[in-house]
Protein backbone atom coordinates (compact mmCIF):
# COMPACT_ATOMS: atom_id res chain seq x y z
CA UNK A 1 0.00 0.00 0.00
CA UNK A 2 1.18 3.76 -0.61
CA UNK A 3 2.68 5.36 2.45
CA UNK A 4 3.11 2.26 4.03
CA UNK A 5 6.55 0.72 5.26
CA UNK A 6 6.43 -2.61 3.45
CA UNK A 7 8.82 -1.76 0.99
CA UNK A 8 11.24 -0.74 3.60
CA UNK A 9 13.03 -4.50 4.08
CA UNK A 10 12.92 -8.07 3.26
CA UNK A 11 10.17 -10.09 4.23
CA UNK A 12 10.82 -13.98 5.44
CA UNK A 13 7.82 -15.05 5.80
CA UNK A 14 8.45 -17.12 2.65
CA UNK A 15 11.56 -19.01 1.27
CA UNK A 16 12.88 -16.54 -1.75
CA UNK A 17 15.67 -18.82 -2.82
CA UNK A 18 13.43 -19.71 -5.65
CA UNK A 19 13.46 -15.87 -6.73
CA UNK A 20 13.34 -15.51 -10.16
CA UNK A 21 16.33 -12.37 -11.27
CA UNK A 22 14.70 -9.21 -12.71
CA UNK A 23 16.34 -8.28 -15.88
CA UNK A 24 15.78 -4.79 -17.21
CA UNK A 25 16.95 -4.71 -20.56
CA UNK A 26 17.40 -1.18 -21.61
CA UNK A 27 15.61 0.64 -18.95
CA UNK A 28 15.38 4.68 -20.22
CA UNK A 29 14.54 6.40 -16.79
CA UNK A 30 16.18 6.00 -13.31
CA UNK A 31 12.27 6.36 -11.80
CA UNK A 32 11.25 3.72 -13.83
CA UNK A 33 14.10 1.29 -12.25
CA UNK A 34 13.55 2.48 -9.08
CA UNK A 35 9.77 1.97 -9.35
CA UNK A 36 10.27 -1.22 -10.40
CA UNK A 37 12.30 -2.05 -7.61
CA UNK A 38 9.96 -0.74 -5.33
CA UNK A 39 7.54 -3.48 -6.72
CA UNK A 40 10.17 -6.17 -6.71
CA UNK A 41 10.85 -5.67 -3.00
CA UNK A 42 7.16 -5.89 -2.17
CA UNK A 43 7.16 -9.31 -3.85
CA UNK A 44 10.38 -10.47 -1.71
CA UNK A 45 12.53 -10.11 -4.99
CA UNK A 46 15.75 -8.87 -4.66
CA UNK A 47 18.09 -9.62 -7.65
CA UNK A 48 18.01 -6.92 -10.08
CA UNK A 49 20.41 -6.58 -13.72
CA UNK A 50 20.05 -3.91 -15.88
CA UNK A 51 20.87 -4.43 -19.45
CA UNK A 52 22.79 -0.95 -20.77
CA UNK A 53 20.45 1.52 -18.55
CA UNK A 54 20.28 4.92 -21.10
CA UNK A 55 20.89 7.28 -17.77
CA UNK A 56 23.81 5.40 -16.45
CA UNK A 57 24.10 3.68 -13.48
CA UNK A 58 24.08 4.41 -10.06
CA UNK A 59 21.24 6.47 -10.10
CA UNK A 60 19.85 9.11 -7.60
CA UNK A 61 16.42 8.86 -9.23
CA UNK A 62 16.02 5.80 -9.31
CA UNK A 63 17.09 5.46 -5.10
CA UNK A 64 14.84 8.34 -4.52
CA UNK A 65 11.97 6.42 -6.62
CA UNK A 66 12.15 3.17 -5.05
CA UNK A 67 11.24 4.42 -1.62
CA UNK A 68 13.32 2.89 0.47
CA UNK A 69 13.88 -0.53 -1.77
CA UNK A 70 17.55 -0.32 -1.32
CA UNK A 71 18.45 -3.98 -0.72
CA UNK A 72 17.46 -4.11 -4.40
CA UNK A 73 19.06 -1.00 -5.91
CA UNK A 74 22.17 -1.41 -3.78
CA UNK A 75 22.48 -4.88 -5.07
CA UNK A 76 21.66 -4.04 -8.90
CA UNK A 77 24.66 -5.27 -11.41
CA UNK A 78 25.39 -3.82 -14.99
CA UNK A 79 25.69 -5.90 -17.87
CA UNK A 80 26.22 -4.86 -21.54
CA UNK A 81 24.24 -7.28 -23.49
CA UNK A 82 21.03 -8.97 -22.66
CA UNK A 83 23.33 -12.20 -23.35
CA UNK A 84 25.39 -11.31 -20.87
CA UNK A 85 22.88 -10.84 -18.05
CA UNK A 86 21.16 -13.93 -18.71
CA UNK A 87 24.16 -16.33 -19.07
CA UNK A 88 24.01 -18.04 -15.96
CA UNK A 89 20.60 -18.49 -15.76
CA UNK A 90 19.19 -21.88 -16.84
CA UNK A 91 15.20 -20.39 -17.78
CA UNK A 92 14.44 -17.37 -18.92
CA UNK A 93 10.75 -15.95 -19.55
CA UNK A 94 10.45 -12.60 -21.64
CA UNK A 95 7.69 -10.42 -21.01
CA UNK A 96 6.13 -9.48 -24.08
CA UNK A 97 2.59 -8.51 -25.17
CA UNK A 98 3.20 -8.98 -29.32
CA UNK A 99 3.31 -11.56 -31.40
CA UNK A 100 6.90 -11.87 -32.38
CA UNK A 101 6.28 -14.89 -35.15
CA UNK A 102 8.39 -17.43 -33.31
CA UNK A 103 7.78 -20.82 -32.26
CA UNK A 104 8.19 -20.15 -28.68
CA UNK A 105 5.65 -21.60 -25.52
CA UNK A 106 3.99 -18.76 -24.33
CA UNK A 107 2.92 -18.86 -19.95
CA UNK A 108 0.44 -17.10 -18.78
CA UNK A 109 2.29 -15.32 -15.34
CA UNK A 110 0.37 -17.36 -12.83
CA UNK A 111 1.61 -20.34 -14.86
CA UNK A 112 5.31 -19.01 -15.18
CA UNK A 113 5.63 -18.58 -11.90
CA UNK A 114 4.50 -21.92 -11.45
CA UNK A 115 7.25 -23.35 -13.40
CA UNK A 116 10.11 -21.12 -11.74
CA UNK A 117 9.40 -22.57 -8.75
CA UNK A 118 8.66 -26.57 -9.98
CA UNK A 119 11.95 -25.78 -11.91
CA UNK A 120 13.57 -25.01 -8.49
CA UNK A 121 12.12 -27.48 -6.56
CA UNK A 122 13.22 -30.65 -8.95
CA UNK A 123 17.15 -29.19 -9.73
CA UNK A 124 17.43 -25.55 -7.74
CA UNK A 125 17.65 -24.10 -11.57
CA UNK A 126 18.15 -20.41 -11.45
CA UNK A 127 15.50 -18.54 -13.54
CA UNK A 128 15.06 -14.53 -15.07
CA UNK A 129 12.49 -12.44 -15.97
CA UNK A 130 13.30 -10.46 -19.09
CA UNK A 131 11.34 -6.78 -19.37
CA UNK A 132 11.93 -4.18 -22.21
CA UNK A 133 12.64 -0.78 -22.49
CA UNK A 134 9.35 1.65 -21.37
CA UNK A 135 9.22 2.54 -25.07
CA UNK A 136 9.59 -0.58 -27.52
CA UNK A 137 9.68 -3.00 -25.30
CA UNK A 138 11.77 -6.06 -25.96
CA UNK A 139 13.88 -6.64 -29.52
CA UNK A 140 13.73 -9.78 -31.27
CA UNK A 141 17.12 -10.74 -30.54
CA UNK A 142 16.77 -10.35 -26.89
CA UNK A 143 13.22 -12.83 -27.08
CA UNK A 144 14.83 -15.06 -29.03
CA UNK A 145 17.44 -15.56 -25.80
CA UNK A 146 14.52 -16.63 -24.05
CA UNK A 147 12.87 -20.05 -23.05
CA UNK A 148 9.11 -18.98 -23.15
CA UNK A 149 7.01 -15.64 -23.44
CA UNK A 150 5.48 -14.13 -20.66
CA UNK A 151 2.15 -12.99 -21.70
CA UNK A 152 -0.59 -11.50 -19.29
CA UNK A 153 -4.40 -11.76 -21.00
CA UNK A 154 -4.97 -8.28 -20.64
CA UNK A 155 -7.61 -6.08 -22.74
CA UNK A 156 -6.54 -6.85 -26.37
CA UNK A 157 -7.42 -3.69 -27.02
CA UNK A 158 -5.44 -1.80 -24.65
CA UNK A 159 -2.35 -4.17 -22.68
CA UNK A 160 0.12 -1.99 -22.28
CA UNK A 161 1.69 -1.29 -18.82
CA UNK A 162 4.53 0.58 -17.64
CA UNK A 163 7.84 -0.85 -16.52
CA UNK A 164 6.72 -1.38 -12.51
CA UNK A 165 3.21 -2.86 -13.45
CA UNK A 166 4.50 -5.38 -15.44
CA UNK A 167 7.66 -6.62 -13.12
CA UNK A 168 4.89 -6.24 -10.14
CA UNK A 169 2.54 -8.48 -12.02
CA UNK A 170 4.94 -11.19 -12.35
CA UNK A 171 6.62 -10.80 -9.04
CA UNK A 172 2.98 -10.93 -7.50
CA UNK A 173 2.06 -14.36 -9.31
CA UNK A 174 5.47 -15.85 -7.87
CA UNK A 175 4.91 -14.93 -4.48
CA UNK A 176 1.35 -16.35 -4.21
CA UNK A 177 2.46 -19.08 -5.72
CA UNK A 178 4.65 -19.92 -2.94
CA UNK A 179 2.69 -19.11 -0.15
CA UNK A 180 -1.37 -19.92 1.17
CA UNK A 181 -3.68 -16.98 0.94
CA UNK A 182 -6.96 -17.04 2.35
CA UNK A 183 -9.56 -15.79 -0.37
CA UNK A 184 -10.94 -14.02 2.61
CA UNK A 185 -10.50 -13.27 6.18
CA UNK A 186 -12.52 -11.29 9.06
CA UNK A 187 -10.85 -8.53 11.07
CA UNK A 188 -12.31 -7.40 14.25
CA UNK A 189 -11.23 -5.16 17.09
CA UNK A 190 -9.60 -6.71 20.48
CA UNK A 191 -12.08 -5.74 22.33
CA UNK A 192 -15.63 -7.88 20.77
CA UNK A 193 -15.34 -11.79 19.38
CA UNK A 194 -17.57 -13.09 16.20
CA UNK A 195 -20.70 -14.18 18.20
CA UNK A 196 -21.38 -17.48 19.84
CA UNK A 197 -24.28 -19.64 18.48
CA UNK A 198 -26.51 -19.12 21.87
CA UNK A 199 -26.28 -15.27 21.55
CA UNK A 200 -27.46 -15.39 18.59
CA UNK A 201 -30.19 -17.62 19.13
CA UNK A 202 -30.83 -15.34 22.35
CA UNK A 203 -31.14 -12.54 19.62
CA UNK A 204 -33.28 -13.87 17.32
CA UNK A 205 -36.11 -15.18 20.27
CA UNK A 206 -35.78 -10.96 21.25
CA UNK A 207 -36.36 -9.44 17.86
CA UNK A 208 -39.10 -12.22 17.10
CA UNK A 209 -41.50 -11.73 20.43
CA UNK A 210 -41.22 -7.70 19.43
CA UNK A 211 -42.60 -8.43 15.80
CA UNK A 212 -45.01 -10.67 17.38
CA UNK A 213 -45.87 -7.88 19.80
CA UNK A 214 -46.13 -5.27 17.43
CA UNK A 215 -47.93 -7.28 14.67
CA UNK A 216 -45.17 -7.93 12.11
CA UNK A 217 -45.33 -11.52 11.92
CA UNK A 218 -49.24 -11.68 10.27
CA UNK A 219 -50.63 -13.31 8.80
CA UNK A 220 -49.73 -16.64 11.85
CA UNK A 221 -49.25 -19.04 8.46
CA UNK A 222 -46.89 -16.69 7.60
CA UNK A 223 -44.48 -16.58 10.53
CA UNK A 224 -42.64 -19.57 10.00
CA UNK A 225 -41.05 -18.69 6.60
CA UNK A 226 -40.52 -14.74 7.95
CA UNK A 227 -38.98 -15.81 10.97
CA UNK A 228 -36.89 -18.31 9.00
CA UNK A 229 -35.68 -15.36 6.09
CA UNK A 230 -35.25 -12.88 9.36
CA UNK A 231 -32.39 -15.58 10.45
CA UNK A 232 -31.11 -16.20 7.34
CA UNK A 233 -30.01 -12.60 6.83
CA UNK A 234 -28.67 -11.77 10.15
CA UNK A 235 -27.00 -15.45 9.87
CA UNK A 236 -25.02 -13.85 6.98
CA UNK A 237 -23.78 -10.96 8.65
CA UNK A 238 -21.57 -13.06 10.72
CA UNK A 239 -22.70 -10.49 13.51
CA UNK A 240 -19.78 -9.75 16.38
CA UNK A 241 -20.96 -10.05 20.30
CA UNK A 242 -20.62 -6.45 20.35
CA UNK A 243 -22.83 -6.02 17.39
CA UNK A 244 -25.26 -8.39 18.73
CA UNK A 245 -25.57 -6.48 22.00
CA UNK A 246 -26.16 -2.96 19.77
CA UNK A 247 -28.85 -4.74 18.02
CA UNK A 248 -30.77 -5.62 21.62
CA UNK A 249 -30.03 -2.05 22.67
CA UNK A 250 -31.86 -0.97 18.84
CA UNK A 251 -35.09 -3.63 19.78
CA UNK A 252 -35.34 -2.14 23.18
CA UNK A 253 -34.85 1.72 22.05
CA UNK A 254 -37.89 1.24 18.99
CA UNK A 255 -40.29 -0.51 21.74
CA UNK A 256 -40.09 2.39 24.00
CA UNK A 257 -40.84 4.23 21.22
CA UNK A 258 -39.43 7.80 20.34
CA UNK A 259 -37.89 9.84 23.08
CA UNK A 260 -40.64 12.74 22.08
CA UNK A 261 -43.47 11.06 23.50
CA UNK A 262 -41.14 9.88 26.57
CA UNK A 263 -40.99 13.62 27.36
CA UNK A 264 -44.32 14.52 26.53
CA UNK A 265 -43.66 17.20 23.71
Amino acid sequence: MAGTDSTRGLNDDIDASSAPVVVLVEPQLGQNIGMAARAMLNCGLTELRLVDPRDGWPSEPARAAASGADVVIDGARVYASTAEAVADLNLVIATTARNRDMTKRVLSPRRAAQEIREIYARSGARTGILFGKESKGLSNEDVALADAILNAPLNPGFSSLNLAQAVFLAGYEWRIAGIDVADEELTMPKVTRPAEHGELVYFFEHLERELEACGYLHPPERAPVMVRNLRNLFGRARLTEQEVRSLHGVIKALRRGPQRDRDGS
